[in-house]
């Protein structure tokens, strides 16, 4: 199977994220660039494979980074949900046992009450900006070199329930000492055979990238040698501006978000053109059949 890194030698310049309505993008070459780095700053920090890493993360560019860096090291990698209280955030940071924890100023009133609950055994960084008590991301990852670690192994993500019943729920996948271009069967069947996402396709996210499908997706884009968008936030006239502006060919959603695009007047919803979007799945809960054939009828 590919790899973004074996994309990086081939088709460097390609864009593989980029943030939609700015100029924020990277491509395969500054992903494995910057995923080699941090890579490099995990083993410097003492980390082997099967340890752990959490963050705390907006959508954004590096939020991908760090996913990359950390399957290629081996490591189990959390990303948590921003909307999550500190207690749940603390319960997920010592209950996964990361060694690392990284977030970003938005969220510094949080950050600096987590900084006391992790205490001294869990390094905390901070990108895009300071916090008091953190370390520079972007200074720290900035001193090792942009090239693989000697020993490459494959990491996993390890997502936790949103809490609703009792404290948050992981799934930890068991370390199965995989290259790093091992891929889960199910993924390519969803994106690759179900989906049709291939090097050609321009893959739309909506969605927070601390949920499991739209982190997975995106990750399978760059197995698979294609592009994405990724939305900062979903709101249901913008997704479909954007199917239009950025010529969107697959995407993964949720039936909230279906329900309420067709609540838009008619004459929003006829707007934009979908003409290039070819595959749309849906997942996290049932979807109502009146609501899956009103899509059926309006997208085909």
């Amino acid at each position: 199977m590919t790899h973004p890194s074996i994309h990086a030698a081939t088709h460097p310049d390609k864009i593989i994220y980029r943030i939609a309505d700015s100029e924020e993008a990277i491509t395969y070459r500054q992903l494995d660039e910057a995923s080699n780095r941090a890579a490099q700053l995990f083993r410097a920090r003492g980390l082997k494979p099967g340890d752990h890493i959490a963050f705390l993360l907006s959508n954004r560019l590096e939020f991908l980074v760090l996913c990359w860096a950390a399957q290629r090291t081996g490591l189990y990698f959390t990303p948590i949900s921003t909307h999550l209280h500190e207690e749940e955030i603390a319960y997920i940071v010592a209950n996964s046992s990361a060694r690392i924890f990284v977030t970003e100023p938005e969220f510094t009133a949080l950050a600096l009450r987590l900084k006391a609950a992790m205490g001294a055994q869990v390094a905390a960084f901070s990108l895009g900006g300071a916090i008091d008590g953190y370390e520079s991301w972007e200074d720290a990852v900035a001193t090792h070199p942009p090239t693989p670690v000697a020993d490459e192994v494959c990491g996993y993500t390890m997502v936790y329930s949103s809490g609703t019943t009792g404290r948050p729920k992981g799934v930890k996948p068991p370390f199965k000492n995989e290259p790093i271009t091992s891929v889960a069967p199910l993924l390519l069947v969803l994106c690759r055979d179900i989906s049709g996402i291939g090097p050609d396709s321009i893959y739309l996210s909506p969605a927070p990238l601390y949920h499991a499908a739209p982190l997975h997706f995106l990750m399978m884009v760059g197995v698979l040698g294609a592009s994405a968008v990724i939305e900062r936030k979903f709101t249901p006239e913008d997704f479909l501006r954007h199917v239009e502006q950025y010529g969107a060919t697959q995407a993964q959603l949720v039936p909230t978000m279906f329900v309420r695009m067709l609540k838009l007047p008619e004459a929003v919803r006829t707007r934009h053109s979908l003409a290039t979007l070819h595959a749309a799945i849906h997942a996290a809960a049932p979807c109502p059949e009146h609501i899956k054939r009103a899509l059926i009828t309006w997208w085909g």
